[in-house]
């Protein structure tokens, strides 16, 4: 599908993945920037440290941390359209000579490469369990010491019972994705070598986020029609129909904010 699908209804910096809200009133792209952000600071990053960014899309997050935080950035994603929108993009900002998107696979990254921060965000749903080892291992070869990693990404539950054949999603919307418990990604992180710092859910998050993107996608019908099928435009409306969490009087996920 092409750019121009997803700008109907992603954020202004083409997010494709959880954005992070203050309250769940905010915008789209005001919540999206505080996640780019939140990112930044979880990984430390300062003025002189080189970033890669694995499966980096559009390149939002790339041009948020070379922008804010002064470091050079290198993004990597399977398609092409992508990087040329991202590299484009880039130029315009005139940030061409200190980020960059290419077209690479993960595995095939330069291992003479050192950086001193890595991020990979909504990408590991589609390395799978078998590979989860060959995806930490390059990763951590690829990282100075002391360096940071952040991996996120969709995780199942260890007491999820085993689904008789595929789901919706499975079979229309991420074929051969494949979701593991964070208790098995934290031990293969673990036993290649990494130590553990930090984990999170952003599962609220997440709702909130999917019911933007649904509600923006139906108010860009027509529009979206002019680039995909009318069944391509209902398999992406109805993949992302994510209820909405209701907590007690007085109780939010929102009053207290990490950072």
């Amino acid at each position: 599908m092409s750019n121009d699908f997803y700008a109907l209804w992603l954020d202004r910096n083409l997010v494709y993945s959880c954005a992070y809200f203050q309250s769940p009133d905010k915008e789209l792209d005001k919540a999206h920037e505080r996640k780019l952000d939140y990112i930044c600071r979880k990984l430390r990053l300062h003025t002189g440290q080189r970033l890669l960014d694995i499966g980096g899309g559009w390149g939002g997050l790339v041009r948020h941390a070379v922008e804010k935080y002064g470091v050079e950035a290198t993004g990597i994603t399977l398609s092409k359209p992508q990087a040329e929108l991202a590299n484009q993009r880039l130029t315009e900002a005139g940030l061409s000579e200190v980020a960059r998107v290419e077209v690479q696979d993960f595995r095939q990254i330069d291992q003479t490469e050192y950086y001193d921060a890595l991020v990979s965000v909504g990408m590991f749903e589609l390395v799978g369990a078998a590979l989860l080892p060959t995806y930490f291992q390059r990763a951590l070869g690829l990282l100075r010491p002391g360096g940071v990693f952040l991996n996120q990404g969709i995780a199942s539950r260890y007491t999820d019972k085993p689904r008789q054949g595929p789901s919706f999603s499975q079979r229309y919307v991420f074929p051969d994705g494949e979701l593991t418990p964070i208790s098995c990604s934290l031990s293969v992180a673990e036993k290649i070598g990494f130590e553990v710092r930090d984990v999170e859910s952003l599962r609220e998050h997440y709702a909130l986020t999917l019911r933007n993107w649904v509600r923006r996608l139906e108010e860009h019908h027509q529009q979206a029609l002019e680039f995909v099928s009318e069944p391509t435009y209902r398999v992406c409306d109805c993949s992302c129909p994510v209820p909405l969490m209701v907590f007690p009087p007085g109780v939010s996920m929102f009053t207290n904010p990490c950072w």
